[in-house]
């Protein structure tokens, strides 16, 4: 990471309600020899918790069983998040630590997601040193096909509505 720049290092109400909202992200780590590596994470809204003010963890799934991610956090900590938000055209850029934190049931069991599939085998702990977020240009639109749905239904049955009331006036009624 360059020098902060002034950039912030607390999560605010408005990082917060970004990082709930998020379905992926990826995550960036390096071996002790500097290889980078990126990794896409994906969950249900809300699988990244915001901890404390410092502080993010998500429930490590299981994978594609080759452990580079975890193999790079046990040579070297640094580490980067990087979410895009492309319904709203933004995105966040996080630096900080992370580690892997193995045998904390508890910690494990509040963290794993209520919803989708995939055996929670660990926690990853993620300390915020800077975060700081980008402009939207050229970031294209996409909405996840769940919203468009939604969207569709609330339509149909709008649709649906007006129909009814459109024959019953026609009717006479």
């Amino acid at each position: 990471m360059e020098q902060a720049k002034g950039w912030a290092s607390a999560v605010t109400p408005d990082l917060a309600a970004q990082i709930g909202a998020a379905r992926s992200f990826y995550l960036g780590t390096a071996s002790a020899e500097g290889q980078p590596y990126i990794q896409h994470r994906g969950g249900p809204p809300g699988f990244l918790r915001v901890l404390d003010e410092r502080t993010l963890a998500f429930a490590d799934l299981s994978g594609n069983r080759q452990y580079i991610t975890t193999g790079n956090l046990a040579e070297n900590p640094r580490a980067f998040i990087f979410i895009m938000d492309y319904a709203r055209r933004r995105r966040v850029k996080i630096w900080g630590r992370a580690r892997v934190v193995e045998g904390d049931d508890e910690l494990l069991a509040r963290l794993r997601p209520s919803q989708g599939s995939g055996v929670a085998e660990r926690v990853i702990l993620f300390e915020i040193e800077a975060w700081d977020r980008n402009c939207p240009q050229h970031i294209p639109q996409l909405v996840a096909v769940e919203d468009v749905q939604a969207a569709v239904l609330a339509l149909q049955e709008r649709i649906a509505t007006l129909e009814a009331e459109l024959a019953r006036a026609r009717a006479g009624g």
